[in-house]
């Protein structure tokens, strides 16, 4: 069974390399009218790197089955990998430890999300990594690039996480209040393009007793039922069922899970313009460190599309929004706690990661 954010085998995403086409153009030709001097500049600490890891995925699985005498089925799971290739220029804050030699792409730094960096200027990522765990195959991508100056951010950024099932594409301008040093205000306009989120493609073939219509959604797709026989074939005419049982918790799911993944990639990608508020706050000392951000979309501007969000919500406002943050207390010389994570919500789609402890180091 396949979820939407899982690498279909024979279809390309030719949207995702579309925006990362233009990103890459835009970011080239902005390089080539450059100096030299300029150009030199702009790749000056730029890390290109790839790499390769794996290992093994879960347990065999046996399966008994009496139907015939006793049989016994092995389920293998292939072994995990992760291909990881890309190129960044993010100036590090001081509380990020370069603790590796090399970069391979499994490093997590939380600060990226970030509306500013470290320092002001031209910074830009590149990203992809495919993946299989599980037996599963997923499609991680992130490509932005960003400028940050005393008095406005301008940034684009392509996102794909497949775990989360979330893919856009996000360009936004803000105006930048510097209060001191450590904090900073920005409001401005965010553009995004994605598929229909909150499009539900079961919706007409609900009940009024909550159900679903399974079966005249399975006759819809070209399955057959010879309901005399009590069997049931596939549209190529392959016999998938002989028992109720087995159609309505084997094949139907499957029907259900082709049928949304079909609607959902036949439907067109979709503009959302929003108002977006966002703040940054950073404190830093060897002992104690505070990193904060967050970004809000209270309010979108209506379209007359047919799939917009607003079709979801009746017509209401929505808030999207993300934010971060990243905090650590020496307390002493042996103990010290650390906090740091993101989250995210956008349209129905969430998705966010952290981690929290503490280091005792005995002296």
């Amino acid at each position: 069974m396949m979820t939407g954010g899982e690498i279909k085998d024979k279809t390309i995403d030719f949207t995702a390399v579309l925006y990362a086409t233009i990103m890459l153009l835009v970011f080239l030709l902005a390089s080539c009218s450059a100096s030299a001097q300029t150009l030199k500049k702009t790749f000056k600490f730029a890390t290109f790197y790839t790499a390769f890891s794996g290992g093994n995925s879960v347990a065999d699985n046996n399966i008994y089955s009496v139907t015939n005498g006793l049989q016994t089925d092995v389920v293998k799971t292939p072994f995990d990998y992760s291909i990881t290739a890309g190129v960044r220029k993010i100036a590090r804050f001081g509380y990020e430890n370069r603790a590796n030699v090399f970069y391979d792409g499994t490093e997590k730094s939380y600060s990226d999300a970030a509306n500013i960096g470290k320092v002001k200027g031209f910074e830009f990522l590149f990203e992809a990594d495919w993946r299989r765990q599980q037996g599963r195959n997923f499609l991680d991508q992130d490509y932005f690039l960003r400028y940050v100056a005393k008095n406005w951010i301008a940034k684009a950024e392509y996102l794909q996480d497949g775990f989360a099932d979330v893919e856009y594409f996000e360009g936004s301008e803000r105006f930048r209040l510097n209060i001191n040093n450590r904090l900073s205000f920005n409001i401005g306009m965010a553009q995004r393009i994605s598929e229909p989120y909150g499009y539900d493609p079961l919706e007409q073939w609900v009940l009024p007793n909550n159900n679903i219509h399974y079966t005249n959604l399975a006759l819809q797709e070209g399955y057959i039922v010879d309901v005399q026989a009590g069997e049931y074939f596939a549209p190529d005419g392959t016999l998938v069922a002989n028992s109720v049982d087995v159609w309505e918790q084997v094949v139907i799911p499957q029907v259900i899970n082709d049928y949304v993944g079909r609607k959902r990639s036949e439907l067109p990608n979709v503009w959302n313009y929003s108002l977006v508020l966002g703040y940054d706050y950073y404190k830093y000392s060897k002992e104690f460190w505070v990193h904060s951000w967050a970004s809000v979309m209270p309010y979108h501007l209506k379209t007359d599309d047919e799939y917009s969000y607003f079709e979801t919500t009746e017509g209401r406002q929505w808030i999207d929004y993300g934010a971060g943050l990243i905090f650590g207390w020496r307390l002493n010389k042996s103990l010290g706690v650390f906090l740091e994570g993101k989250y995210n919500k956008y349209w129905n789609r969430e998705w966010h990661d952290f981690s929290v402890g503490l280091n005792y180091v005995i002296l």
